[in-house]
């Protein structure tokens, strides 16, 4: 059973996606929340696999509040998915930045956004190929800080190469045929190379991979 908290500061929204997700066999809404600050707490009481966390809240925005959950140990298995009207905004990248998993708009399609939750439980690609392809553009035109200490001298040159293939928004299918290896072996170096940088998900990869300077961005 996926365990689900939805954080939203408008009711009928958080209504709508609980009609969704009620409905499904696999999937149980634990609580509601309509701030960060409250999602927090509830977070902590029921440790769901999946929030959904608006970005713009009163009281704690979603920002913040995926810090916070991205930064405490015992919430280590709760993937934060962003919910946004706007897309690939700057509240979006930030978030991403701060631990979430991935993000929906809000007028996703019901059967998409049923499909991205049991995705994001299961902490496969938590943003698809597409997504990935669009945050790296970003990276690329508007780069950030380089030469974080992120840890990359603890990786074999195969890990430092699937991290590379990764920021370059090839899905692990991908990386094992430009690797020449098997999908499991190319999923067994992300992961790996995942723990050992302490990233959450497929996304921080990519933003270790340009804030530490191992992929260069492109020139405009």
């Amino acid at each position: 059973m996926i365990r689900v908290l939805l954080v939203d500061d408008q009711p009928l929204l958080r209504s709508g996606f609980r009609a969704l997700l009620d409905v499904e066999d696999d999937i149980e809404v634990v609580a509601e929340a309509a701030d960060g600050k409250e999602g927090l707490a509830l977070a902590k009481e029921h440790l769901p696999d999946i929030a959904l966390i608006d970005i713009q809240m009163p009281v704690m925005d979603g920002i913040e509040a995926t810090r916070r959950i991205a930064a405490d140990p015992t919430l280590a298995r709760v993937h934060v998915v962003i919910l946004t009207n706007y897309g690939l905004d700057e509240h979006v990248f930030n978030a991403l930045r701060a631990g979430a998993a991935g993000f929906l708009v809000k007028d996703i399609e019901p059967e998409d956004f049923l499909h991205a939750v049991r995705v994001a439980a299961r902490g496969d690609a938590l943003l698809a190929p597409s997504i990935t392809r669009k945050l790296i553009d970003r990276y690329v035109t508007e780069p950030l800080h380089m030469g974080a200490d992120t840890g990359l001298k603890g990786l074999t040159n195969r890990e430092r190469e699937a991290v590379v293939l990764v920021a370059q928004g090839l899905s692990n299918d991908d990386i094992a045929e430009r690797m020449v290896i098997s999908p499991l072996t190319a999923k067994t170096h992300v992961n790996r190379a995942m723990a050992k940088l302490h990233a959450r998900d497929r996304a921080q990869l990519v933003v270790l991979a340009y804030e530490s300077g191992l992929v260069a961005p492109r020139n405009r």
